[in-house]
């Protein structure tokens, strides 16, 4: 729950994000640090541990990459499909509900969001609770392909997991002797249906989303560094339609100087106090 005392640190700048918006149409783009209160790490953020994220040229090449992958995400999968949504999640699904915000543009791929009950969701990267084939698109649903990771690699299940990253993905040494599964219908190459480092957004999902600033009055930016040029191409958007940037992230963002106002805080206890005091009454017990 969020406490009198976090909320009153970010007092002066909530008064004006509560300004700012008034009755604006509310267009949300969210990163990494949406999810660090559910127990997800963030890419950037403090204490965030170095690593490199599959490359889509190698993932295709090599089989060992997708070994190395799989291993990894089979073992991160236990802790990242736990995950709950907290209640910067929920303030943003109450939003929704209110009417407040039209809808949410995630660059996450862990579908809290839409735990959470938000049920507009453009999820700009993909998300890691569906698999596809490379080969003949089928589709499947990641807890089928998590079962037969664990019977094809039983040994698989004993690794104790160390560092999980935002990407479910944890590092598991002995990778080669990993059995990858295949496609059922045509044997082709698996792969979760996110945007690997590489790829390029889907053009039908980029164009949703911008879609959806541009319907919008205001865009608010909450955990999100900026650093992939996916989200700066959206505040472009908002800067050409001149409508407010709102961003609420810990720490410096590539959008800092096009923002009307930078709250330097947690999303959990700004959007939560966003949510009460546009009316979407969330957390009435609050003290």
């Amino acid at each position: 729950m969020v406490t009198a005392t976090a909320l009153s640190s970010n007092a002066p700048d909530i008064d004006r994000l509560l300004d700012i918006v008034g009755s604006r149409r509310i267009a949300v783009l969210t990163g990494a640090g949406v999810s660090t209160d559910s127990g997800i790490p963030d890419y950037r953020g403090q204490g965030a541990s170095k690593r490199t994220p599959m490359n889509i040229s190698d993932f295709l090449s090599s089989e060992s990459a997708r070994q190395r992958y799989w291993a990894g995400a089979h073992v991160g999968w236990r802790s990242f499909s736990a995950a709950s949504p907290n209640e910067g999640h929920l303030a943003l699904a109450a939003m929704e509900q209110a009417g407040i915000i039209e809808g949410i543009v995630s660059q996450n791929v862990d579908g809290l969001h839409r735990r959470a009950g938000s049920s507009h969701v453009i999820d700009l990267h993909g998300s890691l609770d569906r698999v596809v084939c490379l080969e003949c698109s089928q589709a499947y649903d990641r807890s089928a392909i998590e079962t037969r990771l664990g019977g094809l690699n039983p040994w698989l299940d004993t690794v104790a997991e160390i560092v999980l990253a935002p990407d479910g993905d944890v590092n598991v040494t002995d990778f080669d002797r990993v059995v990858v599964p295949e496609c059922t219908v045509c044997g082709g190459i698996l792969k979760p249906d996110v945007v690997f480092f590489g790829e390029f957004v889907p053009l039908k999902v980029y164009q949703a989303a911008t879609s959806h600033v541009k319907r919008a009055d205001c865009l608010l930016v909450a955990g999100s560094s900026l650093a992939v040029n996916s989200g700066i191409r959206l505040i472009e958007i908002a800067r050409k339609k001149r409508m407010p940037i709102i961003i609420v992230n810990r720490g410096e963002t590539k959008g800092d100087k096009h923002a009307t106002l930078k709250i330097n805080g947690g999303t959990t206890e700004v959007l939560s106090a966003l949510a009460n005091g546009l009316g979407a009454n969330l957390y009435e017990d609050i003290e």
